[in-house]
Order: structure tokens, then sequence, then C-alpha cells
């Protein structure tokens, strides 16, 4: 019992355990980005002192008249940049590139239309750099100004660390949906082996109760006492409980059900079985509502319901169920009781296995019912309405039949 409630206490905990993964992961990602920025802003800062660079020899080779010093700055600062795109136009406004991807055999007018398109991508991405001569009278004039942009190689690595994270992002949630999935199967496998093993475990006490219900029969002074009764009514009980179990982890059949039938039943076994002081009443504007269902483990999840709101109320109060018939061929169950409620930081946590308000339980029965309607009778179940010190109320969802 006390490995039982360690793990039941992890479970419970587990979501925090969660939150915490991911700040972490939050974290790697957000320094990623800051030191691939400070890389990223540092190559900028390069590129730039090269366009400079690039740009002030262009200058020097207008200026400049020596055959060696024109040929020596055209080999090697001009045609080195090989990475860098660039554009300069004169002041006569002719075009001259460099590494920029165009055909050189289409004609002039139609080139010069593309390099304007990339000028004026350019100029959003940078502030153009002017380059200036002196003349033979020693002023400065204007020569024009060079554009650039970032170069295939800066763009990678501005594109990376984002490119990265999705990979990462995408494989992390592969991983979280194929682990989720292994788990589910396991608890399933569980579930199913515990509840097959109780029906099982219950079959022999149960055989042995109605051999004594006859033995108990035959007895004169017996014979005409209620109580033999009420021995059958919780011996069929029994009898409903063990088939419970047994359809746990197969698909039941479903039935066209009176779901008002079906609650009754429940409500008018537990009634004789609660304190005397807690009012259980079923409100419909029909007798006629049908429902496709597994009668045994709809009527699990009524008295899972009830007992729960019987636990909340503690000695006294009243439980409410209203059978409605929706819009878009649906039928409403609402389970309301006016118990001390459920508060509202734990409302998510309701259905989930290990969730409960008492002192002893494993926080299964929820769970269950979440199972039951929802994987089985393909229904939803969830919690209409609580409110600390005034109730709860459960609502399911089903189809009409």
């Amino acid at each position: 019992m006390a490995k039982i409630g360690i793990d039941s206490e992890f479970y419970r905990n587990n979501p925090r355990l969660k939150w915490v993964v991911l700040a972490v992961s939050f974290l790697i990602s957000v320094a990623s980005i800051y030191y691939t920025n400070i890389l990223v802003d540092q190559l900028k800062a390069r590129e730039k002192r090269q366009v400079q660079l690039f740009a002030r020899a262009l200058e020097y080779t207008v200026t400049e008249q020596g055959t060696e010093l024109i040929n020596f700055v055209t080999d090697e600062i001009i045609v080195e940049n090989n990475s860098i795109p660039t554009i300069w136009i004169n002041k006569e406004g002719q075009y001259f590139h460099r590494n920029i991807d165009i055909d050189e055999k289409m004609p002039e007018a139609r080139k010069n239309r593309i390099l304007e398109r990339e000028v004026q991508a350019m100029k959003e991405t940078y502030e153009p750099i002017r380059m200036s001569y002196r003349n033979e009278k020693g002023e400065v004039e204007e020569y024009g100004y060079v554009y650039y942009r970032n170069s295939f190689l800066l763009t990678q690595l501005i594109a990376y660390p984002y490119i990265q994270l999705s990979v990462i992002a995408i494989f992390g949630f592969i991983s979280y949906l194929a682990f989720n999935y292994s788990k589910a199967a396991e608890q399933n496998r569980v579930w199913v082996g515990l509840a097959k093993e109780t029906a099982h475990q219950l079959g022999t006490p149960l055989s042995s109760l109605m051999a004594w219900i006859e033995v108990i029969r035959e007895d004169p002074e017996m014979r005409d006492k209620s109580v033999i009764d009420e021995l059958e009514k919780d011996i069929h009980k029994l009898k409903i409980v063990t088939e419970r179990f047994s359809s746990i982890g197969s698909t039941p059949a479903l039935k066209k059900e009176n779901v008002v039938t079906l609650i009754n039943n429940v409500v008018n076994y537990l009634r004789p079985r609660v304190s005397s002081r807690i009012r259980m009443d079923v409100f419909t504007l029909s007798d006629t509502i049908t429902v496709l269902a597994h009668a045994p483990l709809f009527e699990w999840v009524i008295e899972n319901l009830c007992k729960n709101g019987v636990d909340a109320m503690g000695n006294s109060g009243t439980i409410a169920i209203k059978i409605l018939r929706g819009s878009d061929g649906k039928v409403f169950i609402d389970v309301s009781d006016t118990g001390k409620g459920i508060p509202r930081s734990k409302l998510e946590a309701v259905f989930k296995p290990g969730f409960t308000t008492k002192k002893r339980g494993w926080g299964l029965g929820l769970t269950l019912a979440k199972r039951i309607i929802e994987t089985y009778h393909n229904g939803k179940i969830f919690v209409k309405h609580s409110e600390e010190g005034q109730g709860t109320t459960f609502r399911i969802s089903l189809d009409a039949a």
C-alpha cells in the first residue's frame, strides 16, 4: 500500500516535472539562439568591413593610375570577393555586380531591371556605402554607391538555429507521442489484467453465496423474511460487478437502452444503502429516452458518480440526476451533488489516475468512468460546474439511439 501511495503521489506531481523539462528546453533554445545571434552579428560586422574595403578599393582604382597597383587592387580585393552579393552603381548610373546569380547573356535592359530589384532589396537590408574620389583639381566628387546583402553562409547561419530547433521540436513531439502511446498501452494492459483477475476471483465466492441462499431458503424460520430478498439483490449486484470487470479490455456490444430505466436501477439500489439523510432524485421530461449503451458499464459510471457525491457530502445532502434531450441527437445526463466541491486548480486533474479527495482511495473511479464513456460509448464526460462549498455537477453526453 505504501508503494502504491508513493507511485500515485509521483504521478500527481508528474505534470510539474514536465514543466521543468519544458522550461529547461526553452532555456537551452534561447541560449542557442542568443549565442548564434552573437556569431551572426560578428560575421555581419566582418562582411560590412569587407564591403567597405571593397568600396575603398574601387575608389582607389579610379584615382590611381599605376597599372601594377590597379592590378593588385583588382586581383587581391575586388576579385577575391566571391561570397558577398554586391552591386555598385557609378555616377553615370551604370550597374556592376559581383556574386549575383544572373545570366550574362540576357539583354542589358532586362539585366538592369533584375539588378534594380536586387538594389531595392539590398536597401531594405543595409545602408549603401558611398564611394567618392578626388578629381584632378583635388576636389572630392561622388563616384557612386555600393549595395550588398548577406552572404549565403551568413544566411545559413541565421536560419540554422531555427531549423535545428524545429527538427528537435518535431523529434521531441514524435517521441512524446510514442512515449505516451506506449505508456497508455502498458496502463491498458495493467488495467485489463487487473479487471480480468478481479472478475475471476469474484466468481468462486459468488457461486458459494448462491448455494448458501438456497440453503437458507429451505430453513422454515428464514423463508418468509425479507433478508433473503436483500441478499439476492446483493448477489445480483455482484454478478453485475463481475460482468463489468469482465467487460474491461474488450469492446462491449452497445444496445438500445432506456437511459431513464438504467439510472433508476442504480438509484433504487443505492437509496437503502446510503444514509437516510441523503436524498437522491431523478428528473426527466420523458420516460422513453434511449441511447446506445452497454448497461452494466453505463450503470457503473452512474453509480461511481453517485458514490463520489455521497462521499463529498458526508452524512446529508442531495444528489440530483437530470436527463435531457439535447440538440443534434444528443442525450445529456447531469449528476449534481451538494458536497464540498472541487477546487478550481484541480478541475483539470479530476479524471487522471490517482486523483482523489478522500484520505483512502486510489483515485481510479473517475478515470474508469471517462474510459467507459469516451472509449466504449463514444461520448463525453466532464465537470460542468463546481464551486467549493456548493457542490459539483458532472455532465455525460451520449448519442441518442
